[in-house]
């Protein structure tokens, strides 16, 4: 279902604040607290924010293949598979958090010019099927926001279990 020109200005913006709202979450860390994971098969904050990285320069082709190819065919991945198989601790957090913000950056000004019509384009994505410029500003809009709502679940269990051991 499209959606009006006001709410697509607001999830622009929510985009747009995205980066800031993710080093402020990274910025309540304890550094001791950054590669601690909550439990088996969770991210670390650290893990978070080198996914944002990917995910984000990932988002940043699949909106401009969507826009500019004939049929375009916009690729799933396993994100857990690429965490373990990437080795995201290994990767300095500062360069991810560079590329988000760039990738963003440079993204917004594209989604804000752009004609009603190139919302409705649609393209085909290997796991979810049609996929929209709609669509893929309602899942980018909140991306940065959801991981940065993790990495404060992330803080607040890492103090929890700080707390039972004293």
């Amino acid at each position: 279902m499209p959606i009006s020109a006001a709410e697509r200005e607001r999830l622009i913006q929510q985009y747009a604040q995205g980066p800031a709202r993710l080093r402020a979450a990274l910025a309540k860390v304890p550094e001791e607290a950054r590669k601690w994971r909550p439990g088996a098969g969770k991210w670390s904050a650290h893990e978070v924010v080198v996914h944002c990285a990917d995910s984000e320069t990932t988002a940043a082709g699949r909106i401009r293949f969507l826009l500019a190819e004939k049929e375009p065919l916009i690729l799933g991945y396993d994100q857990d598979c690429w965490a373990t198989t990437l080795d995201y601790h290994s990767h300095p957090l500062e360069p991810a958090l560079v590329a988000i913000e760039a990738v963003r950056a440079n993204t917004v000004p594209l989604l804000r010019s752009l004609p009603d019509s190139a919302w409705d384009k649609v393209g085909r994505h290997t796991e979810s099927g049609a996929y929209s410029g709609d669509r893929w500003l309602q899942i980018y809009a909140g991306h940065l926001e959801q991981h940065s709502a993790q990495i404060e679940r992330n803080v607040a269990a890492w103090q929890a279990v700080g707390k039972a051991r004293a």
